[in-house]
């Protein structure tokens, strides 16, 4: 194949082992916000620099690309890209979100899931993207048969790679792991796609959206402890716990100052090795609010009728405060952007706090995603 338009920076080759893997090197930017630029993009090679990758050189601006999840991809959504040509799992990048944004629409029909049964080089050359927009270390520390050699192969053939673990750090590789959060990381892709004025037209959006929401969240001691877990099936008997940290997966309620009924019990040392708890355990812990994750494919109603409606008949968590009090709800999504937390955050904010209005301008944000700035 012939060698693309992109080429990895001078410093992207040994940065690459950098980051998730715990490794370190004179590569890895000492200010890792700073981003510089050869000239202008649309005309001549310029560089941005993110951690772990170190600088990447774009010889022009990237066109078509993939995204490593639904955090990067809502990004692309809000510059006004087309989308990804992949992500790492489509049924994980849930597009109906955009319906509640009037003017704002994915068609996810030709995305192909990046995962199918592991990783495979052959998918990154058919898909032939300008970018991969991932940290190539989450290929090289999940997946056998990733190695550096290969990640250089996929660089040199078809396009340099481009990212950070940005949606959760709970991952074991990550010691001394420069972490961005979501808007650091939609500032570095605007830089990518030469699209800085709609990332500055978000930060405004962003800016009145939060200052919208701070009296909507009520004062420390009346927030409610709120367990989030992902379940197993539409009638579940396993859950695997997820403590409220940093990272774009938890965006919403971090936003929202929730409690974490979690943190405080030996539930999270189940959390490092993935493993699950069962309904006895839960009742144990017996949270204020219960969030279960994994089904986001499903109306509120659906998820009503089917899992809240089995927790309500079930002998043993009928007794958990959540259920009797009716307070069992989706969790929202693992991947979120700038668009689509917002959307959470309000939909969460009217489940915890009763509250019952618009938190953002639907229409600015359409506005945006077009460029009428």
């Amino acid at each position: 194949m012939q060698r693309r338009d992109f080429i990895a920076g001078t410093a992207a080759g040994a940065a690459l082992l950098a980051g998730c893997s715990g490794a370190t090197g004179s590569e890895t930017p000492t200010n890792d916000t700073a981003a510089t630029a050869t000239g202008t993009p649309t005309d001549t090679a310029y560089t941005v620099e993110m951690a772990p990758v170190g600088e990447v050189t774009f010889e022009s601006v990237p066109e078509t690309w993939v995204a490593n999840n639904g955090s990067w991809a809502d990004m692309g959504v809000a510059l006004g890209l087309e989308p990804p040509k992949g992500v790492w799992l489509t049924s994980r990048y849930h597009t109906q979100y955009y319906d509640e944004v009037p003017g704002v629409s994915v068609d996810t029909s030709g995305m192909v899931s990046l995962y199918q049964s592991g990783v495979s080089k052959e998918l990154f050359y058919e898909l032939d993207a300008d970018v991969h927009v991932m940290d190539p270390n989450f290929l090289m520390n999940r997946f056998d048969g990733w190695a550096q050699s290969d990640v250089d192969e996929i660089v040199d053939r078809v396009g340099p790679l481009f990212g950070n673990c940005i949606y959760a750090q709970h991952y074991p590789w990550h010691d001394d792991y420069r972490y961005y959060t979501l808007y650091e990381a939609f500032g570095k892709l605007a830089e990518v796609f030469d699209r800085t004025d709609r990332y500055e037209a978000f930060v405004d959006i962003d800016d009145e959206f939060r200052s919208n929401l701070a009296p909507v969240v009520p004062g420390q001691g009346e927030r409610p402890e709120v367990a989030v877990l992902w379940g197993v099936g539409d009638q579940p008997e396993q859950y695997y716990p997820y403590l409220i940290g940093q990272g774009t997966g938890f965006e919403h309620l971090r936003a929202l100052g929730v409690r974490d009924a979690l943190a405080e019990t030996n539930i999270q040392d189940f959390h490092g090795s993935r493993g699950a708890i069962d309904n006895e355990t839960l009742l144990e812990v017996d949270p204020e609010v219960l969030m279960l994750r994994g089904y986001e494919s499903k109306t509120r109603a659906e998820f009503e009728d089917t899992v809240v409606a089995y927790l309500e008949d079930n002998d043993t968590t009928a007794d958990l405060t959540a259920v009797r009090n009716g307070d069992v709800y989706r969790a929202g999504g693992l991947y979120q952007g700038p668009i689509t937390y917002m959307v959470l955050t309000e939909r969460t904010a009217g489940q915890l706090y009763g509250f019952d209005g618009d938190l953002f301008d639907r229409e600015r944000v359409a506005d945006v995603v077009a460029r009428d700035l």
